[in-house]
């Protein structure tokens, strides 16, 4: 596929067509240790006077997991 084509993919298509198989093919597993679309917190904490409020939740698009509930990268 040329770069004229990889234009017309959404974001989540380049991931499934080229991320996800990368990360597979360099030996990380799909089931255990690839997360997509993760929130990994719930937003800064934003505290104006006696009011507070939360800022937007951060989210990666893959985070790799060493071991169960040890990310080690996003």
């Amino acid at each position: 596929m040329d770069s004229k084509d990889k234009r017309k993919l959404s974001e989540r298509d380049i991931c499934s067509k080229y991320i996800t198989p990368a990360l597979i093919r360099a030996g990380w597993d799909l089931q255990t240790q690839i997360r997509e679309e993760l929130s990994f917190t719930a937003g800064l904490v934003i505290v104006r006077g006696r009011l507070h409020t939360r800022g937007e939740k951060r989210r990666a698009d893959y985070v790799l997991f060493h071991q169960a509930n040890q990310p080690i990268a996003r």
